[in-house]
């Protein structure tokens, strides 16, 4: 299958200005990446590793103090959250980092094709003129559909003149438990079909029981059939049992060549909490140190609030610092969070809130 008739030459043209927005990829280490390499010095995550190892014995030396995590996540919500016109402007910069995502069993072709022009304009035109950002080309950071909707997701975009990227799920979301060929097929096709961003989920079994060179090794297949396209790995940390966990998933996720780690599918019953979050972070900020290789993050499932969309944009700020402020290293993955984010920028504009009817259904 091919993007409407597109030569490989067309396809291989958008994948790589669809990139330019990402940051570089991530090449991840090979099994024989060192412990003693890894500089575990946050007081978050204690990474108690005696000596280099050659393999991954040393993940499950690794140990995560629970209490601190806990402590940490709790400050971060005590901070004060930005009011007046610089509450709009966040929530404007949050709107950019938003993959706007349709899952359901019922998505058709057209309301994909809503969900894509919504993410062209996320907000109401004469909302941005009023605020002078009608010019500033505010958009989401990207759509994210099942493999079987890319190419409509592809088709719309294009109609609408836009270079948005198309973000897809795949490896047998969410469960991941369908044959490993079957999950390889999945990403060869979304890519295949324009997807230039693919959100695959691990197998937890093999997290849960431990065997992290399996993992790794599955990963780094997912990551050769993802090609040119950028891939996001979905952790579901609802299901992996403790913080500890977490943190060897994510750096495995890491060291097999992720560009992002994402927490969750939304289908858990436990998804995004901050407390998660501050192990997910600073596993990133210990691989980058270790490595110098800047991954991203995706906090998805639950985010539904504007108040929470500025919590997450001050951990990020608080942890990782504003580089990471950008949609080439941090997204929000949400299918309702943009309707509230636009009905605070309309009270803020107007000084009312807005019946759903005044605002286009994303």
């Amino acid at each position: 299958m091919r993007i409407l008739g597109a030569t490989d030459d067309e396809v291989d043209k958008r994948q790589r200005s669809l990139s330019l927005n990402m940051s570089p990829r991530n090449p991840g280490t090979t099994l024989g990446f060192h412990a003693e390499t890894l500089n575990v010095r946050c007081k978050v995550t204690t990474g108690e590793v005696s000596e280099a190892v050659r393999d991954l014995e040393w993940i499950s030396k690794v140990r995560v103090n629970t209490q601190a995590v806990l402590k940490r996540a709790q400050f971060i919500q005590r901070q004060k959250i930005p009011k007046k016109q610089w509450q709009a402007a966040w929530l404007l910069k949050a709107v950019t980092l938003i993959d706007l995502t349709t899952l359901a069993g019922d998505d058709t072709s057209s309301n994909v094709h809503r969900l894509c022009l919504k993410a062209v304009q996320p907000v109401r035109y004469d909302l941005l003129k009023k605020i002078d950002m009608h010019d500033k080309g505010v958009t989401t950071a990207a759509v994210c559909v099942y493999p079987s909707r890319v190419t409509d997701a592809v088709r719309s975009l294009k109609a609408a003149n836009s270079s948005l990227p198309v973000a897809s799920v795949a490896t047998g979301f969410p469960a991941g438990q369908t044959p490993l060929e079957t999950r390889l097929q999945e990403v060869r096709i979304a890519v295949s079909d324009g997807a230039t961003e693919i959100d695959i989920v691990i197998n937890r079994m093999l997290a849960i029981t431990g065997q992290w060179e399996a993992m790794y090794n599955e990963i780094r297949q997912f990551r050769e059939a993802c090609g040119p396209a950028h891939m996001k790995t979905i952790l579901a940390v609802g299901e992996l049992g403790s913080f500890t966990n977490v943190y060897r998933a994510s750096m495995v996720a890491m060291m097999a060549g992720s560009d992002f780690i994402k927490t969750s599918t939304g289908k858990e019953a436990v998804n995004a909490t901050y407390p998660v979050a501050i192990v997910m972070v600073r596993a990133i900020r210990d691989y980058f140190m270790s490595t110098g290789h800047k991954v991203g993050f995706k906090p998805a499932g639950g985010i539904r609030t504007a108040e929470e969309s500025l919590v997450w944009l001050t951990l990020i700020k608080e942890e990782l610092g504003d580089d990471w402020l950008c949609p080439g290293l941090f997204r929000l993955g949400a299918s309702s969070l943009l309707a509230d984010i636009e009905r605070q920028i309309y009270h803020q504009v107007t000084g009312q809130y807005a019946a759903y009817h005044d605002l286009p259904m994303a």
